[in-house]
């Protein structure tokens, strides 16, 4: 096999030491280790350029990659961020020396194929909005002790509020911890849209306030509030920085087109108009595509960016999402579809956003309930999220529109279709498929 990257090297990255591997030609310690502080980072790159390494290939657990990937960049060598499940090392060879060694031998023959990386100003993006939804996942951790107090003071709000953190519930909240004790009085804090009556709150609302209780509720309230104001931070940052970044379009040119629906605005939606930054870093709405919201629609952008060219077709885009079958197979028969096992952000997102088709009206809706029907719930909802996918790789590759043709228009295309199937295998068997009217 002739080599394809005579100048390539290996790094095996941990959290104190770095391994690294280059042709035995270039060095008499053609493998050295270095340390992981800065200081030992540059050494290694100014070794690699020594050596005349071009191009690296590394694997690594965590985080401890990123600062090792900026400093190479910043030397000029090209990094091949590669899945350790992708280049396992013989069995019995595990070692970091070896592995590193492994890793270089791999990409010197270009065995490799290298992690997505977008590019660095939707990188920035993209630590930003993760940093956000960090943040509320932290935000939901104190919620749930907020709720556990008020369990044990047998306060019974979340049986009868849909949200205990919403206008009604802090509104009552903040008044216990304020001192008041009065059911009826809490209950006279009841916001006018609340389903639940004043009377049915107030029974919620005799309990048994244990001060070591109240000391829990007031603590999860003030880390609560304290989260809630990161993110309205980090909202602040992150429309700033959307601000600098380039415009695909020209906006007065081509105006966004008005949303097909209002909805009610969600608890943790963006502080800003996420729709019209969307549209503008990308030039399409991806809203247009039903169940794609407006802050999902963001979210995706910061994953893949808007530049479909790393991936070649939209097959190929569903495989690195890991929506479509990996097909194993033997003896000319497949004897398994499963699909991959990933901890792939936008993989996640389109399977929720698919959950949310069930209900829908619209064409998207129907292949969902069709496909759910027929593969069964959880396969339903990944087939569907590969059909997002798909969707939201021809508006970014091609520009063009979404165009929802409706229910009623898709189930007639479908039943077309299946009449056509029917016909081509009767003609296989030598008949002719006749359509009448079916008899009562």
């Amino acid at each position: 096999m002739p080599p394809i990257n005579r100048n390539a090297g290996g790094i095996d990255v941990g959290a104190t030491e770095m391994w690294v591997s280059v042709p035995p030609d270039r060095d008499a310690e053609p493998v050295q280790q270095y340390g992981a502080f800065t200081r030992d980072l540059y050494a290694m790159a100014d070794w690699l350029k020594r050596c005349g390494i071009e191009t690296v290939a590394m694997e690594s657990t965590g985080v401890y990659w990123i600062p090792v990937f900026q400093v190479l960049e910043e030397r000029g060598i090209d990094v091949l961020l590669v899945n350790a499940r992708y280049a396992k090392n013989v069995s019995g060879r595990k070692t970091d020396m070896l592995d590193c060694q492994w890793l270089r031998t791999l990409h010197t023959y270009g065995l490799l194929a290298g992690s997505f990386q977008p590019s660095a100003e939707i990188g920035v993006l993209r630590s930003y909005l993760r940093q956000r939804q960090m943040l509320i996942d932290s935000a939901a951790t104190h919620i749930q002790h907020m709720q556990k107090a008020l369990t044990q003071m047998n306060l019974q709000l979340a049986h009868v509020l849909s949200d205990v953190t919403g206008t009604t519930g802090m509104r009552i909240i903040r008044d216990i911890l304020k001192g008041e004790r009065d059911p009826k009085r809490l209950a006279g804090l009841r916001d006018v849209r609340t389903k639940s009556d004043e009377e049915t709150i107030a029974k919620a609302l005799e309990g048994n306030y244990r001060p070591e209780h109240v000391f829990a509720l007031k603590q999860a309230v003030e880390l609560f509030d304290v989260y809630q104001q990161k993110i309205s931070d980090c909202d602040q940052q992150i429309a700033g920085y959307l601000r600098t970044l380039e415009s695909k379009i020209n906006i007065q040119a081509q105006p966004l087109k008005p949303a097909r629906e209002k909805k009610k605005k969600r608890r943790n939606a963006p502080g800003f108009d996420c729709r019209h930054e969307a549209y503008r870093i990308s030039g399409v709405d991806l809203t247009q595509i039903d169940s794609i919201s407006e802050s999902a629609a963001l979210t995706i952008l910061s994953e893949i960016g808007a530049d479909m060219s790393p991936w070649k077709t939209e097959k190929h885009f569903a495989s690195w999402l890991t929506v479509c079958p990996n097909n194993k197979i033997t003896g000319g028969k497949i004897f398994q579809r499963q699909t991959r096992k990933s901890a792939n952000r936008v993989r996640e997102l389109l399977c929720i956003c698919a959950q949310s088709l069930i209900n829908s009206k619209s064409a998207l809706g129907a292949f969902c309930r069709r496909m759910c029907s027929r593969l069964g719930p959880q396969k339903g909802i990944v087939a569907t999220a590969h059909k997002l996918a798909l969707l939201i790789y021809r508006l970014l590759k091609f520009g063009k529109d979404y165009v929802d043709i409706g229910e009623e228009a898709y189930e007639r295309q479908y039943k077309e279709r299946v009449v056509k199937n029917l016909a081509r295998k009767a003609k296989q068997f030598g008949f002719q498929l006749v359509l009448s009217p079916a008899t009562p």
